[in-house]
């Protein structure tokens, strides 16, 4: 199966919204594919992003990443952050909300040969020069 994380990470942040609360994710850093400003990142990699809907633009939830553009120093920067590397999500105002167990990155499924109605072909494919 798929991760939940995305799903719950839309979930917690709808639900934050809702309550008139902000939402903030802690996202770690030194995962591939995070793009942040380094001159924000604490000591530990770690950075909290604000996602209200008063602090970004262009927010995008999907089941891969979240993205958006966000001012930082008055810059406008655009920011992506894959669901694994996020490692919580909470409301500024109480503090409640998630933290998330480390996800390990399952291995692609090995190719399966394509088969015809289930029945294997016994035929070798075959290569041949196009002038």
């Amino acid at each position: 199966m798929t991760s939940n994380r995305p799903y719950i990470l839309r979930a917690f942040y709808e639900w934050i919204t809702d309550n008139r609360c902000t939402p903030y994710i802690l996202v770690d850093t030194h995962l591939p594919g995070v793009l942040v400003p380094q001159q924000h990142v604490n000591e530990d990699g770690q950075i909290v992003l604000n996602i209200s809907e008063s602090a970004v633009v262009g927010l995008n939830m999907d089941n891969y990443a979240i993205r958006f553009n966000a001012r930082f120093g008055g810059v406008p920067t655009d920011i992506q952050v894959p669901v694994g590397a996020v490692v919580g999500i909470y409301a500024r105002e109480n503090g409640q909300g998630m933290v998330f167990e480390a996800e390990e990155t399952p291995e692609p499924p090995e190719p399966t040969p394509p088969t015809s109605l289930g029945k294997k072909s016994s035929k070798k494919p075959a290569l041949r020069v196009v002038k």
